[in-house]
């Protein structure tokens, strides 16, 4: 397999020029003056899951955020960059979606990581930043490890973690007052998803059970 570099993918958007835009120029237009989508993605920065890619959509149809292992933290008013709870703000208060869509996926190296807590006390630049973020994990890698012992590298086990990151994303969606007022009179939902890199399969959760069923 070659890789892409970034003078390849210039070649990739001459293409896209030719023909994508072309094709969908009505669609350009019709986006040129703004966007309104009704569906949000979390997803993970992973180069395998693009979330676009996954469910095929067009331009403009999805508010896409990437992070590393999808993960959304707590509401909180104190100082710093908070640039998932800005564009989820964004996307709930000006874009008015109906739907967030919280999406794990196999083999996240995030969720590997915050389970077998590679990078504790790493230093900023060495891990540091990657360990801070995914601390949000604490307490879902203490409740797999509960289920699955001390063998943090099974597969299972790793499994396990990336489906309970997804519903730490969501617990933490409701933790936002103005994503508890759109539930609450029915404007907005949320969907927990997992996407496994090695079949190819889409697995959504029940809300009311937290467990997850392929599509």
């Amino acid at each position: 397999m070659i890789l892409a570099s970034f003078s390849s993918m210039i070649d990739g958007y001459r293409r896209f020029r030719e023909t994508g835009w072309a094709q969908q120029r009505e669609r350009w237009d019709e986006l040129r003056d703004g966007q309104s989508p009704k569906v949000m993605i979390i997803a993970c920065s992973d180069s395998r899951v693009d979330p676009s890619q996954i469910f095929d959509t067009n331009p403009g149809e999805v508010f896409v955020v990437r992070n590393v292992a999808a993960l959304v933290p707590p509401f909180e008013t104190s100082p710093g960059r908070h640039g998932v709870s800005a564009a989820l703000e964004f996307a709930v208060q000006v874009l008015k979606v109906s739907e967030i869509v919280v999406m794990g996926h196999g083999r996240c190296g995030g969720c590997q990581a915050a389970l077998t807590e590679a990078m504790r006390d790493a230093k900023p630049g060495e891990g540091g930043f990657v360990a801070h973020w995914i601390d949000l994990l604490d307490d879902a890698r203490d409740k797999v490890r509960n289920e699955y012992g001390e063998d943090d590298h099974s597969p299972e086990a790793l499994r396990a973690m990336e489906k309970e990151g997804v519903r730490v994303s969501i617990a933490n969606l409701r933790t936002f007052p103005f994503v508890q007022t759109g539930e609450a009179a029915g404007r907005l939902k949320l969907i927990g998803a997992y996407f496994a890199i090695a079949d190819g399969l889409l697995h959504v959760m029940d809300d009311n059970t937290g467990e997850f069923a392929p599509v």
